[in-house]
């Protein structure tokens, strides 16, 4: 007899019927279709194992109900985070899509302007409507959807540029609604830009650190002190998306990050061991940047990346990637959970994945040939070359150093070295799909020798930009110009649509798309464009934002001084080709 102690007046539910041990059906047990089960076959396994159906029991002697009618969610998670408050219980999963369907051609109809019950006939014959359903699939794959190379014109853009640091300028960003820029130089200062007039709002200056004792250095110091701002030279910068949070770092190891909106210092993250030398936020979507974490990508002298939550509620450190065997000297991110980064020195590129914990190596530093025609006229000025004459020069030269990198798409990226070239990297080949040798041409360098009176190099990569998820990036080094270049329609290679005057080093390049009726708030395109109208509507134009100085980013290989040549921002505004 069972001891009352155990025993309960709830009631339990029947364990289903377990085969027995020599593999036999019991009694009573045959085939679903009624007929008795076959000697010498057993019985079908059951879909739930013995355990599963005690926990199952276990759990409903818990409560009332059973799993099903349990809350599995977190306690903090808001319920109406993840579903509509107009849903109904008895919604069926075919309702439930067409109100959600209903909710989202809302939301269009919105952002195309239409009162209730307003419709245009002629904008719907357009397909509005349905642009916008293939534009947001397109977003959401991540591949290249804007073929806009072709409808720009380069001959003549207006531009202005900033003054106000007193050495090079390593890097300027502009806000995704190109209201605000920003820029910082190797005085170790940051500087706040109104675009549309072009004029100086906030500094923010470099901080001294304090003395030990009154004497030697700041550096020095026998007690760490939490200084708000920068110690030294800055070398990267990075803005949110929201445009909110700005991230600063450079030679005192330190990550800055400042509000922008009060022009206040809000925090500094000290783990890296060496210089920061590259910074990217992971970009979101228009529709998800209040909702999406605030994701910070770091690249150091110490050969690590590290990633941060900048998220009001978190603000701290996540974790480390490491891979690099040299210096991360440039990264890049976008809306999907990777990154792309390249080291340097160790003539790699590196694809992370951040979910899987994985990477993918890409290896650089290939031969690139360059073949220089002589301008002869007379055919014994000809070279003598083997003992025979030649009129043009070849030669090749070996990418020592991989400097910069920009993402295309989701799985496209460039990336540009010492030896003059650009490379075009797709995440499903090991070597580049396109190269272009000495994109900036060769430099000539004069030196006292006896032997060499003239050295001849390639100019570095020393930038890239790409406009986002289109076939139209921009490349910079100190040639005095800015190339534009035009990605085919099959990503299989790219040519030049395009040339800016810059003159100095370009350090940084950075493309915003923005509406083109946005251009008549600036000032500086309104004077240039002699009274014709900038605010065509349905259209877009791009800014282009670049960090020129006299020297370069991480160093002073390179030294551009002369008339014409400033260390500030330069920001271009290209618009669509009048028809």
């Amino acid at each position: 007899m069972p001891d009352p102690f155990f025993a309960t007046n709830k009631t339990r539910k029947r364990k289903r019927a377990a085969p027995s041990e020599k593999g036999g059906p019991k009694k009573g047990t045959g085939r679903p279709n009624g007929k008795p089960q076959a000697f010498g076959k057993s019985a079908p396994p059951t879909k739930k194992s013995k355990r599963d159906e005690e926990l199952s029991d276990e759990t409903s002697d818990e409560g009332d109900g059973g799993v099903d009618d349990m809350d599995l969610r977190a306690p903090d998670v808001d319920p109406d985070a993840y579903e509509s408050g107009d849903e109904d219980e008895d919604e069926t999963p075919a309702e439930k899509r067409l109100r959600l369907a209903k909710l989202y051609l809302e939301n269009v109809k919105q952002g195309l302007s239409l009162a209730d019950g307003e419709f245009d006939a002629a904008e719907i014959d357009k397909e509005l409507i349905s642009a916008r359903l293939k534009q947001d699939v397109l977003q959401h794959s991540g591949k290249v959807h804007l073929f806009v190379a072709d409808s720009y014109d380069y001959s003549d853009p207006p531009t202005f540029r900033t003054r106000g640091h007193a050495f090079s300028v390593t890097a300027a960003v502009a806000s995704e609604d190109s209201r605000w820029m920003y820029t910082s130089g190797k005085d170790g200062c940051i500087i706040k830009w109104d675009l549309h007039t072009g004029k100086k709002v906030h500094k923010f200056h470099k901080i001294r650190p304090p003395k030990v004792n009154g004497k030697g250095k700041g550096k020095a110091r026998a007690e760490p002190v939490d200084l708000e701002g920068h110690t030294d030279e800055i070398w990267a910068l990075a803005l949110s998306p929201d445009g909110r949070l700005l991230a600063s770092g450079g030679k005192d190891r330190r990550v800055g990050v400042w509000d922008v909106d009060k022009n206040e210092w809000v925090k500094d993250f000290s783990g890296h061991r060496d210089s920061i030398s590259a910074l990217a936020f992971r970009k979101t979507s228009a529709a998800s940047t209040s909702s999406a974490p605030t994701q910070l990508y770091t690249g150091s002298y110490d050969r690590t990346l590290k990633l941060f939550d900048l998220s009001p509620n978190t603000m701290g450190y996540v974790e480390t990637l490491f891979g690099h065997q040299a210096p991360v000297l440039s990264l890049d991110a976008l809306m999907r959970e990777t990154a792309v980064s390249v080291g340097g020195r160790d003539k790699s590129v590196r694809f992370w994945k951040i979910p899987e914990e994985s990477q993918l190596v890409f290896r650089g530093g290939g031969r690139t040939g360059w073949e220089d025609a002589l301008e002869c006229g007379d055919p014994s000025e000809q070279m003598e070359v083997d003992g025979k004459k030649k009129g043009k020069t070849k030669e090749r030269f070996m990418e020592g150093s991989v400097e910069c990198v920009a993402m295309v798409d989701e799985t496209t990226f460039l990336s540009g070295g010492d030896s003059g070239t650009i490379s075009l990297w797709s995440t499903q080949k090991k070597k580049p799909i396109f190269t272009q040798a000495v994109a900036h041409g060769m430099d000539e360098s004069h030196v006292h020798t006896e032997d060499v009176e003239i050295v001849r190099k390639p100019r570095w990569i020393t930038a890239l930009g790409c406009l986002r998820y289109s076939d139209l990036f921009a490349s910079g080094s100190w040639d005095g110009v800015i190339r534009l270049w035009k990605l085919d329609a099959k990503l299989r290679s790219f040519s030049q649509v395009g040339v800016i005057p810059a003159l100095g080093v370009i350090n940084s390049l950075q493309f915003l798309s923005i509406p083109q009726s946005q251009l008549s708030g600036f000032t500086w395109v309104e004077s240039h464009s002699n009274g014709e109208d900038a605010s065509t509507p349905n259209k877009t134009s791009s800014i282009l934002v670049a960090g020129v100085g006299q020297e370069m980013r991480l160093g002073r290989w390179i030294q551009k001084k002369g008339e014409g040549v400033l260390n500030g921002a330069l920001v271009i505004a290209l618009s669509m080709r009048t028809p």
